[in-house]
């Protein structure tokens, strides 16, 4: 099952912050207006015909007919989940960039907020498993925001279409079966088996083949609840998932190197920048999303949520000559003039790059949306 998660993050990189993150907060079944037209479930005569063929295959399965009805009631194509599994994009992000957004001053308030707000559960979670409740506690605010957001799109509809498009219809069909299977144990109903477009659940975004390996029914009720707004099942699923997967109990997941006596590997993921020494449970947090830098964001949000401070260390200058600092200042400066660079985190995104272009069109200076000491002295 580790597999398959490790399938499901090549097909929607491996950026982080919630694999295949929904493009909206979600409270609300799927048809919430909130949710673009592009990925609410139309009609397709091709599609229609595919779920016909697929029914008996489902049969083969063990999914009921009723089952099957109930599923596909509301479920359709989404021609947005097409759209996006063949545009999206591998982006390349440094380090320093990456942890500005995992773990933002933003992202750390919430999630020492919730760590407060849930410590009862985490602790019991953490007493059950092994698993460290920091951990447990960061990986939800990487995936889903801790809870804000859980995605939205019908996980059938989602799964369904990624199946019919046919450039990974085996794995998307077992990622169906899992979902069918959801709704004929009962852990869920069709409107409220929701997620991203590429099939991530809940809380702490499972795909279905893991949920149906890992998931488990903490509070008791009889489900397998990783939806609602009660993040315990979700959580403890994490927890579930780590430790089955190798996570040794009371071992640190790494440390910035030279700041304590742990032993283990170390390394550089930015060239000139910050060394890490590392244990096997960074390779356990890995096999949720098998990246360098997804690990060393949850590990060191979970030491944030703990109430320890930034990195001591320091990174080099981008390849304008500027520093995070300098950013900052940047985007801190565009903003006081007005302009919506959205989060102020040193990232130069796409709404700094246009807010950028057309101070630089203001100031008679050339016009490129790149941030460079000139946009910077300008605007001091």
């Amino acid at each position: 099952m580790t597999l398959n998660r490790r399938l499901f993050l090549t097909a929607c990189g491996s950026l982080g912050i919630a694999a295949c993150a929904p493009s909206t907060p979600m409270s609300q079944p799927a048809t919430t207006p909130s949710l673009p037209d592009d990925l609410r479930p139309t009609q397709n005569a091709a599609f229609s015909q595919w779920v016909a063929r697929f029914r008996p295959r489902a049969a083969n399965a063990g999914i009921s007919n009723a089952t099957l009805d109930a599923a596909f009631a509301s479920a359709g194509f989404i021609p947005g989940v097409i759209t996006r599994d063949r545009t999206q994009i591998q982006t390349r992000r440094t380090l320093e960039e990456y942890l500005s957004i995992a773990t933002s001053d933003e992202r750390v308030s919430k999630g020492r907020a919730a760590f407060a707000r849930h410590a009862t559960t985490l602790s019991a979670i953490e007493a059950q498993y092994g698993v460290d409740k920091r951990i447990v506690t960061a990986i939800w605010g990487m995936e889903s925001q801790f809870g804000e957001k859980r995605g939205q799109i019908s996980t059938i509809s989602a799964t369904a279409t990624l199946a019919f498009e046919g450039r990974r219809a085996e794995f998307y069909e077992s990622q169906l079966i899992a979902a069918l299977r959801i709704l004929q144990n009962g852990d869920t109903t069709p409107e409220q088996l929701t997620g991203s477009w590429a099939g991530a659940m809940g809380h702490t975004q499972f795909i279905p083949t893991s949920y149906q390996s890992f998931a488990v029914d903490f509070t008791g009720d009889g489900r397998r609840d990783i939806w609602g707004d009660d993040p315990a099942d979700a959580l403890a699923s994490t927890a579930s998932y780590l430790a089955r997967n190798g996570w040794r109990s009371g071992l640190a997941w790494g440390a910035e190197a030279g700041t304590s006596n742990l032993s283990g590997r170390t390394i550089q993921p930015q060239a000139g920048g910050v060394l890490f020494t590392v244990t096997r449970n960074f390779n356990v947090l890995k096999t949720y999303n098998n990246s360098d830098l997804y690990a060393i964001g949850v590990g060191h949000l979970a030491d944030r949520i703990g109430g320890a401070g930034p990195l001591q260390g320091s990174f080099p200058a981008d390849a304008n000559g500027l520093s995070r600092e300098d950013r900052l200042a940047i985007q801190r400066g565009l903003t006081a003039r007005g302009y919506d660079v959205g989060t102020i985190d040193g990232v130069i995104g796409a709404r700094t790059e246009a807010a950028i272009s057309d101070f630089q069109r203001r100031q008679g200076l050339n016009v490129t949306g790149a941030a460079t000491r000139d946009v910077l002295t300008a605007l001091r």
